[in-house]
């Protein structure tokens, strides 16, 4: 087998990718390839921690907008649909023969482990994928701020941002047909860019700050997730 670049990584997925061809709730088609995906990451020799977003259930800052609920609270109902979403993953996972563990920034420890950094860290040396649910349990921090504050926390190489197209363009490649993708970015550029918009500036600041690189890939296009962490470039490299 081809040897890896990363020896732990960070995979962030996004809500809305594990809606697949529904409009709500997770696609279990879905969640059963993402598993497929993992569990050669694992057999590759990477250790994988998985952090999920809500987006499918409910998204906080949407619904503070058309509503009388503060943001506060939408933030919080924001992260219970992460844990929702990272224990119907944790089933799924468990049922393809992938050893998981789900973990939780939020107190619920009748349906997940409390996070702490040496329970996961034992997790992830005994070989399980761990999900953290939950961001990191404060409002007005998006799950990819959690996600790379948990990579950092967890001494992650890579974080592996997963999106549904294929990199960072200078613009929305959806509306604009000449939109031009990066192979490689600068976090600065990806800061200053009001067009690039593929993840959460506070978290593309924290990468940047502790030299974290980031990874922004479809990670439903067969065989991507592997060929980052084996170093391959695919989707748009940010250092």
């Amino acid at each position: 087998m081809v040897g890896i670049m990363y020896k732990r990584g960070l995979l962030k997925f996004s809500g809305e990718q594990l809606e697949g061809k529904h409009d709500f709730g997770v696609d279990p088609s879905v969640a059963r390839y993402i598993a497929s995906q993992c569990k050669q990451i694992i057999e590759a020799g990477c250790e994988l921690v998985l952090v999920v977003g809500g987006g499918n259930l409910i998204r906080g800052a949407e619904t503070t907008q058309a509503s009388g609920i503060k943001r506060v609270t939408a933030d919080q109902m924001g992260m219970l649909a992460g844990l929702m979403n990272a224990m119907a993953l944790t089933d799924i996972f468990e049922g393809e023969g992938l050893r998981t563990c789900c973990m939780s920034n939020v107190f619920a420890t009748q349906v997940a482990e409390s996070y702490t950094f040496r329970l996961a860290e034992n997790r992830l040396q005994n070989g399980r994928v761990v999900i953290v649910a939950g961001g990191i349990g404060r409002p007005f921090f998006t799950h990819d701020s959690a996600a790379v504050s948990i990579g950092l926390e967890l001494g992650c190489d890579v974080v592996l941002k997963a999106t549904k197209v294929d990199g960072v363009y200078d613009k929305d490649p959806k509306k604009f047909k000449d939109a031009v993708r990066f192979e490689k970015l600068s976090y600065q550029r990806a800061l200053e860019s009001a067009a690039i918009k593929v993840m959460d500036k506070a978290a593309l600041g924290l990468a940047m700050e502790q030299a974290m690189p980031v990874v922004v890939l479809d990670a439903l296009t067969d065989g991507n997730i592997i060929k980052a962490v084996r170093g391959e470039m695919v989707g748009t490299y940010i250092s």
